[in-house]
């Protein structure tokens, strides 16, 4: 008997356009405390309007592209929706209309072509979805971590990607009518918080904020939107212990869509943005209008326009109910129909509750992070490492009990992000943290890490000279963040820079700043807390597993990508992905215990190449933490740590001075 051939059905790849990915509508979920963003389609309207147009379940793959699509040839005839900003769509030569399920025939080429004006994303869908195996549990591609989708990457050309069995899917639809208007001149809603007025702005400052007409620089991409337009009103001079800018604070989780400010530049946080940082936010993007984002040109206008979380609710209400008519989405909430926005910000509800600080608990605020995330706020705005401890503890409690309503949990340095209704988790959470033990009693069992480190790594100055060449110049930390570094803290020259952070022993406190399992570590001991500011606008570019200073923290670059910390060196990888083997991508866990033992360029380039490959391991060894060995350093050392904080107050107001100065 004649064996049955079953032919796979494929596109070639003849162009592939710009930045072309594969996505899917969810993205990657449970791993935002480990620096994994969801990635998946950004423009997430038009991507389900395509997956639904062709009859894909929600969890199809499709293509998204940037400013110009590919061209791609079908090897079976095959169903396909266009939406976004394709308008010159054609197949083999004829134009094809957005949210009309058209038919490729066998041989058949579709050529995207070039996106906009307006708008700047096209998609594709394909009955079927592209076959692109799951990786960490999904197929959308996250091209700065290099996995997911077709072999981490965008397309190129001659590649083929296998299309899915087109069967039992819904009936095709056209959605032409449905598809959301593209513009030069958009308006975002967003709910207010979770940072604003008093604490970081002046009430003047959030209404500047709200009021002005913001232009979309050319530095937008996946990971974040920035915007061009008036300062911030500052409420305060700096950030204290998390840096010399007054945007600056300490380490807490962002929620996708959330606005931070990176200095003095708002940032709009997309699907492939950080999970983690040290910048405040004073708004966050509802969830019915994040859509917006991907189409954003350079040189578009923004306005934000604040709503009351009842808005937010109905909007996003409104538009689950339209795709779950589709059977693009189960349905979550019942149809709510749309009410008249009434941008009061009296009604913003960003404070949901409080705890009173009461013996070994630190005071709590609760606070609306967005219409899909809680932030906990836990004692002052300082560094306090019982404060951290509590707060991990809690996190530690949430996970346990498996709180009904959490999907996600970043833990900062004195926060919790979780991400649920926010309304209706708080009384939970505040339930629980009446139960949370004396952290000062706790011991926990941990490892020590050695990792070596490339002081004045070729790569780190490499990162400050291109800052210097194409973001700003005249910034104090260029052209040598060392010197920066020493300059603030009063050091004697370069070298006791070098000396303090390899005496130093680090604590992991945070994992995912700057992505991909990258630890943010403050010292034990406070003699070794080098304070200095963050990159004021960012960098646009840092090499793969920089270590760099920011406020008082250290942190281990994942990949590469942006970021503001101050660069002292390299060091080796700390994530090491291998798709199919079931090992845990991410090699540092919270609070460990970090030590750096200097080692040549040369050396580093071996030791990560065996890392990478899987011939080598981090130096770990058992270890255990507890406050006990904090307070004890800072009894026994007190005098000399505060002589050492007070020069570094100095310097650093000498520094800030130094700015001012005409």
């Amino acid at each position: 008997m004649t064996a049955t051939v079953i032919r796979t059905a494929t596109i070639e790849v003849i162009k592939p356009g710009v930045q072309t990915t594969v996505q899917d509508l969810e993205g990657r979920r449970g791993l935002w405390d480990v620096g994994v963003p969801p990635s998946g389609a950004w423009d997430d309207l038009s991507f389900a309007l395509a997956t639904r147009a062709v009859g894909n379940d929600r969890g199809a793959a499709g293509l998204e592209a940037v400013a110009v699509g590919p061209t791609l040839r079908f090897s079976e005839r095959a169903l396909v929706c266009v939406t976004g900003a394709a308008h010159e769509a054609t197949l083999d030569g004829q134009p094809v209309d957005l949210g009309i399920v058209t038919v490729v025939p066998a041989g058949g080429v579709l050529d995207l072509g070039p996106c906009g004006e307006p708008g700047l994303r096209s998609y594709l869908a394909i009955a079927g979805g592209i076959a692109a195996p799951l990786d960490l549990g999904s197929r959308a591609t996250f091209t700065l971590g290099g996995f997911g989708g077709w072999e981490g990457r965008p397309l190129t050309e001659g590649a083929n990607l296998p299309i899915g069995r087109a069967e039992n899917l819904d009936p095709p639809m056209d959605v032409a009518d449905l598809l959301p208007e593209l513009r030069h001149d958009w308006t975002l809603r967003v709910l207010a918080g979770p940072h604003g007025a008093p604490e970081h702005l002046t009430p003047d400052g959030v209404d500047e904020l709200f009021a002005a007409t913001w232009t979309v620089d050319h530095r937008a991409d996946r990971t974040g939107v920035r915007l061009i337009g008036p300062t911030p009103g500052w409420a305060r001079r700096d950030g204290g212990e998390a840096g010399l800018h007054p945007s600056n604070i300490h380490d807490s989780a962002y929620p996708i869509g959330g606005i931070m400010l990176a200095g003095n530049t708002p940032v709009i946080v997309g699907p492939d943005g950080p999970s983690l940082g040290g910048f405040v936010v004073p708004c966050v993007v509802i969830r019915a209008d994040r859509w917006q984002l991907a189409q954003l040109r350079p040189g578009d206008t923004v306005r934000l326009e604040v709503v009351s979380p009842a808005d937010a609710e109905a909007v996003n209400a409104d538009r689950d109910s339209l795709l779950a008519d589709l059977h693009v989405i189960s349905p979550r909430v019942p149809l709510v129909r749309r009410q008249t926005i009434s941008g009061r910000r009296g009604e913003s509800g960003v404070v949901l509750g409080r705890l009173a600080a009461d013996g070994h608990r630190p005071e709590i605020v609760l606070r609306r992070a967005g219409d899909h995330h809680l932030l906990l706020e836990a004692g002052p705005a300082e560094l306090d490492l019982t404060v951290r401890f509590w707060v991990h503890l809690l996190a530690e409690r949430l996970r346990a009990e498996a709180v009904p309503g959490i999907s996600e949990m970043v833990e900062g340095v004195r926060s919790l992000l979780l991400q649920a209704d926010p309304a209706g988790l708080a009384d939970v959470v505040l339930d629980h943290a009446l139960n949370i033990p004396d952290p000062t009693e706790v011991t926990l069992d941990v490892r020590e890490v050695t990792m070596p480190l490339a002081l004045d790594h070729p790569l780190a100055h490499e990162a400050m000279a291109r800052y210097a060449r194409s973001v700003r110049p005249d910034a104090p930390w260029c052209p040598d963040n060392v010197e920066f570094i020493r300059r603030v803290n009063d050091l004697r020259d370069r070298d006791e820079v070098f000396d303090i952070v390899t005496a130093a022993t680090y604590l992991v406190i945070g994992l995912g700043d700057v992505y991909l399992g990258a630890p943010v570590a403050v010292p034990l001991d406070p003699r070794h807390r080098l304070v200095t500011t963050k990159y004021d606008p960012a960098r646009t570019w840092t090499p793969q597993n920089a270590v760099g200073i920011g406020g008082v923290y250290l942190c281990v670059y994942g990949m590469e990508g942006p970021g503001g910390y101050q660069l002292v060196g390299r060091t080796v990888p700390v994530w090491r992905h291998v798709p199919g083997s079931g090992e845990r991508p991410w090699l540092l866990r919270q609070f460990d215990r970090l030590r750096f033992q200097p080692v040549s360029a040369e050396e580093l380039a071996d030791l990560r190449a065996d890392i990478l490959a899987g011939r080598a391991d981090l130096v770990t060894r058992p270890a255990t933490f507890s406050l006990a060995e904090v307070a004890a350093i800072e009894t026994e050392h007190a005098a000399e740590i505060a002589t050492l904080r007070a020069r570094r107050q100095a310097a650093f107001a000498d520094e800030r001075a130094r700015w001012e100065t005409p």
